[in-house]
This record gives C-alpha cells, structure tokens and sequence, in this order.
C-alpha cells in the first residue's frame, strides 16, 4: 500500500485519474470532488457547487478540464488550470448517473434516471441532442473511439447504440436477463462488452449490433 487517500465526509463513490497520471479526483456523497496527488498522496484542492451526490466523473484527454455528474440533476464541467467551475450543464429532469467524453474532448454524453441520454457541445456548454429510447433508468455509457456513436446501458435489460451527430438510435442489443450495470468497449472500437445483475458479461459486435 502506498497511500490512503482520506479527508471525505461521505461514501466515495467516483473515481479518475488525469491524462499525466500525476492526479487523482473523487467525487462523494459529501458533494465534492476532490483532488489528490498522486504520488504524495496529499489532498490538493476541494471543488464543490453540486447540491447533491457526485455520482461520477471524468477527465478530458487533455487532462485540462474534468466533468462530473451528479444526484442534483446537473453536470459541472471543472478547470483543472484554475481549478474552478467553468459551468454548469442542465436539463435532466432527475439524477444523473453517468457521464463520458469523446476523445477529442469536444463532446460529453449524459446518462439519468430520467430514461434519457444527452449529448453537449464541451465548448459551449449547450445541449445538442436528447436521445429518447431506453423504458428505465439509464446507468452507464461509453463512446466510440471515433467518437461517433455512444452505447448506452440501461435498467430496462437493453443496451442502445445512438449516433452522436445527428442524435439517431441505431441498434437496440437485447438478451440481458437483469438490468444492466456498466458497459465498456474495446480499445479498437469494435466490440461492446456490458455488465448486467443478471451475474453474467456479454460480448457484441458494434457494427452489426449482435
């Protein structure tokens, strides 16, 4: 054991690590994130605002801005330069689960409790899609290395392939027994691979959607 990272109040429930691999940021049920080195182990700075739980956060490729999600229905989008809240992205109508970012940075797709996903352009904070589909919750997502497509994983047992530019469902995978948990793809792209209460893992093709 290297470090014990301690100084939250609540549960832990999200973690990132930037690009450089030099910072650690968590985000809690305290409802904040905070920042760590990583090789002290020291506590660095406190980013608070949400008003509920953090339930996760990412780190832009760039390592210069992280985003976080949140109970309160919102996402804040963080400096990690200044270290400060650059703004904040709302219009879920309830928690929201999950979030993930292309990998040019440029875009963040949004998962909730409210049944939706949303896309938002990083640069200028507004919203350019809803993507309606999913029957439950929507609990995980993850994006294409293209950054193109984004899965989204769903309490309803499916998962959904949704087309980032022009907001359009594109494959519906069914054969989860339970709801779904998380969902990851492959560093190629190429394949999906979804985690379901149902105690099994499942493996698809991304293009044909079986």
């Amino acid at each position: 054991l290297e470090h014990t990272l301690a100084g939250h109040a609540g549960m832990v429930r999200a973690v990132a690590v930037t690009p450089n691999g030099r910072w650690v940021i968590s985000g809690s049920l305290d409802r904040t994130l905070k920042i760590w080195n990583l090789r002290s182990g020291r506590e660095e700075h406190t980013l608070a605002g949400h008003q509920a739980e953090v339930r996760c956060v990412v780190v832009a490729p760039t390592g210069r801005r992280a985003v976080s999600a949140s109970e309160d229905q919102t996402l804040k989008v963080w400096n990690l330069d200044s270290l400060q809240e650059e703004r904040t992205l709302t219009g879920h109508t309830h928690e929201v689960l999950a979030v993930a970012l292309t990998r040019d940075g440029r875009r963040a797709v949004s998962a909730s409790r409210d049944r939706t996903l949303k896309v938002w352009n990083m640069d200028t904070g507004q919203e350019e899609h809803t993507l309606v589909g999913h029957l439950r919750s929507v609990r995980a997502v993850a994006v294409s290395a293209e950054g193109h497509r984004a899965i989204s994983a769903s309490v309803d047992r499916t998962l959904r392939v949704w087309d980032l530019e022009t907001g359009r469902h594109l494959h519906t995978l069914r054969g989860h027994r339970a709801s779904l948990r998380d969902v990851v793809l492959t560093p190629d792209g190429r394949r999906v691979v979804s985690a379901s209460s149902d105690r099994t893992l499942k493996v698809w093709d991304l293009e044909s959607g079986q």
